[in-house]
């Protein structure tokens, strides 16, 4: 494991903050954020998409519970010298934030590789933390999933990433992926896209 880590860190860093650079730079557009818009990405990994955020001038959150990506989120806001980017060591299931005090909250690619109750929890805390007028931003795979060579390809990685990943990745398709949480949660999807030939979708969502 201490020499997993590491290297499943490079081959992020490498290789999949790359693929989804054009996904970064698509969701503020998309979603219509603004400069000095309040937005917390949780599950940040990396922080790939808050430092897209912070470049636009929008006041930008991020929080993962794994150390070594927020340390190597830490190092790309020093890389990129950007100020007033937040990250914080911390569990997406039980946020220290106080009610109703971001514009947006988006979650990446994350969902799917949690148990359903875990799920339940990150997205209840998103809408907690919420404003009242504000907007949930949800990218992950859809449901059904895609067949040609990148869905395959997505199946097989997160076959390898095995144990309590693989068993959520199955959970959260067998589910019904993103659907099943908007009607869970009773959300209002004020809009829709795709990305990567449809191996990604991304859903701008408000509470009813």
């Amino acid at each position: 494991m201490l020499i997993f880590k590491p290297m499943f860190l490079l081959n992020y860093e490498t290789l999949i903050d790359p693929l989804l650079a054009e996904i970064r730079k698509f969701t503020p557009e998309f979603c219509g954020m603004s400069p000095g818009d309040r937005v917390l990405d949780v599950c940040c990994g990396t922080g790939a998409q808050v430092i897209e955020y912070r470049r636009r001038g929008i006041i930008a959150t991020g929080l993962d519970i794994d150390p070594s990506m927020l340390k190597a989120a830490l190092r790309n806001r020093a890389k990129n010298n950007l100020a007033n980017i937040s990250f914080y060591l911390a569990d997406a299931t039980e946020l220290s934030f106080v009610d109703n005090c971001f514009d947006y909250v988006s979650v990446s690619l994350a969902l799917h590789d949690k148990s359903k109750l875990a799920r339940y929890k990150v997205v209840s805390e998103m809408i907690r933390v919420l404003k009242p007028d504000g907007a949930l931003i949800f990218i992950d795979y859809p449901v059904p999933h895609v067949s040609r060579i990148w869905g395959f390809l997505s199946r097989t990685v997160e076959f390898i990433a095995g144990g309590d990943h693989y068993e959520g990745f199955k959970d959260y398709i067998i589910s019904g992926g993103l659907e099943h949480i908007l009607k869970v949660f009773n959300l209002h999807e004020e809009k829709r896209d795709y990305l990567k030939g449809g191996l990604v979708a991304i859903i701008k969502a408000r509470v009813t």
